[in-house]
């Protein structure tokens, strides 16, 4: 079970670095827009998410509270990108909220302990 979950963590942070790595190249590239990195990536984090929060381990499992937050953070973010992947230019506040809210998954990822 220990491979499963490490295999699943490997896919979440190639859908971190797809959602992340696809907002910045648009945001440089001056024309922002949602790209398919980001849609993907956006679809990749919150399934692999999902089997993450699965009772893989032995009693060594997050706070639900955590996952909750984090669950909740990925829906948004996903939303966020599905509803305006088809627009030829979406709003900088919009965008940067995608963004913002990427980093803030990832910084509870790391330091709710």
């Amino acid at each position: 079970m220990e491979a499963l979950r490490l295999i699943l963590l490997y896919v979440h942070l190639i859908g971190f670095a797809l959602l992340l790595g696809g907002a910045i190249a648009q945001y440089v590239s001056g024309r922002i827009r949602i790209n398919q990195a980001m849609l993907w990536g956006s679809v990749i984090q919150l399934l692999t998410g999902l089997g993450l929060s699965a009772p893989l381990r032995d009693g060594d499992e997050p706070a639900l509270a955590k996952l909750v937050t984090k669950l909740v953070i990925a829906l948004l973010i996903f939303v966020m990108v599905f509803f305006s992947r088809k627009r030829d230019v979406v709003n900088r506040g919009h965008f940067l909220a995608i963004v913002g809210l990427t980093l803030v998954n990832a910084a509870v990822a790391v330091f709710w302990r």
